[in-house]
């Protein structure tokens, strides 16, 4: 016996395949990739080897480009029958209208799912061989593709209700404009904004994250889908409150959405050796250690048997406790880039200049102005001497001269007195070169 559901489906069916196979939805899909691929390329170097900064790159993208251009697309594709003088024909059709704009909408959303879950196998392809911790988030991809759905079919029926022809490109500037505009605010309700910056970078979303997000999103989808198109119109009070509670949600908690991720967060150090310092890093920067390490071997050994001298070193994550010293301030695309250091000089020189800074304060009469100045250039020729050949600083040649005729010994002793003075302090504490 064949089921009378049938002949209703099958039309259904082909006519949604149809749709995802011609007309702008393939489109869509090509196009969304590559508007989020294409500015993400372009800041490989700051992303590459981080799970977090990989995904703030790819969630910025796909929310304040990827978002108006499928909210344009799906509008473009809602007046189709419209621009054909078709949309009576609709009327005859024995499937309801909420179906019909289910049927007609859904080949542009589905493709831009796919674009974007495209864009998202490149970025992480391009980033996991570099990764030295924690993961990506499943969290911040459910809540990007529950947006890009969601704009998706407002924009379809935005197209369905205004007629005009160029209300396609305008939906997409005012889509940017309602996205971008909350993240100058100061106010947790910035947080509503899908397009607003997520903070990734050694930190993770609450559990809850995705399914509120999705809610705030799909519910405001929903609500004008079935205010458009259901046979009782007043069902579309469920998805509002939906997302009213949603949204009440979000600008209720703020930051607190995202919380420390312990995987990252945790510190990796070398193995302690005898006169040798023990470097310590975040753990998804573990895979720069090595040659962090050998950076620095020259400095450290300038520093052997050192009276005070700092037996650890770690990252400006941590704050320095008795004897450690700061590492020079680095992050992705400024400092590293595939997990490489990209100029181990300069990262030894401000992890010197860390060491021997001071923020000692001079007078404001001439000897106090001269004081300043001599201790300022001690401090020069000090680092200058613990960076090697190559240090870029301009020290006073006879101070620098000075230091470096010091017999060793003597040398040493000076140099743990100079570390020994207090970072508040009085020029004149400093020890004379």
């Amino acid at each position: 016996m064949t089921d009378a559901r049938t002949p209703v489906r099958r039309p259904a069916h082909a006519a949604l395949l149809a749709e995802l196979r011609h007309g702008i939805a393939p489109w869509t899909g090509l196009a969304l990739a590559l508007t989020v691929l294409v500015p993400l390329w372009g800041k490989a170097p700051q992303w590459q080897g981080s799970w977090g900064e990989t995904q703030i790159q790819l969630h910025s993208a796909t929310a304040l480009l990827g978002g108006p251009l499928v909210a344009a697309a799906a509008c473009w594709q809602g007046g189709r029958e419209h621009r054909r003088r078709t949309a009576e024909l609709l009327l005859s059709v024995p499937r309801g209208r909420l179906a019909q704009v289910t049927t007609a909408a859904a080949p542009v959303v589905l493709w831009a799912a796919a674009g974007y879950l495209v864009a998202l196998a490149a970025a992480f392809a391009a980033t996991a061989p570099y990764t030295g911790a924690g993961s990506p988030s499943v969290s911040i991809v459910a809540a990007d593709l529950g947006f890009l759905m969601s704009i998706g079919f407002v924009g379809f029926v935005v197209g369905r209700l205004v007629r005009w022809r160029l209300i396609a490109p305008v939906s997409a500037v005012c889509a940017y404009v309602v996205l971008g505009f909350p993240g100058y605010l100061d106010a947790t309700a910035r947080f509503l904004s899908p397009a607003q910056e997520v903070i990734l970078d050694g930190h993770v979303p609450v559990w809850w994250f995705a399914p509120v997000l999705v809610a705030w999103t799909g519910g405001i989808a929903a609500t004008v889908l079935l205010g458009y198109a259901a046979r009782r119109r007043h069902l579309a009070v469920v998805p509002l409150a939906l997302a009213i509670a949603a949204g009440t949600l979000i600008a209720h908690t703020g930051e607190d959405l995202f919380r420390d991720d312990p995987a990252v967060a945790r510190r990796v150090c070398t193995k302690a050796a005898p006169g040798t310092p023990q470097i310590c890093v975040r753990a998804d920067d573990a895979p720069v250690l090595p040659q962090a390490s050998e950076a620095l071997r020259g400095m450290f050994s300038r520093l052997e048997r050192v009276p005070g001298a700092p037996v650890r070193y770690v990252d400006n994550g941590s704050a320095p406790k008795d004897g450690e010293a700061a590492l020079a301030y680095v992050r992705r695309g400024w400092g590293i880039t595939r997990n490489r250091l990209t100029d181990p000089h300069r990262y030894v020189e401000e992890t010197a200049l860390g060491l021997v800074n001071r923020d000692c304060s001079a007078g404001t009469d001439e000897k106090g102005r001269k004081e300043g100045e001599r201790m300022a250039r001690t401090a020069d020729a000090v680092i200058s001497w613990l960076s090697g050949e190559d240090s870029s600083r301009h020290p006073d040649l006879r101070q620098l001269a000075r230091l470096e005729a010091m017999p060793d010994a003597e040398r040493k002793v000076w140099l743990g007195r100079f570390l020994a003075v207090p970072a508040d302090c009085t020029p004149a504490e400093v020890p004379v070169l």
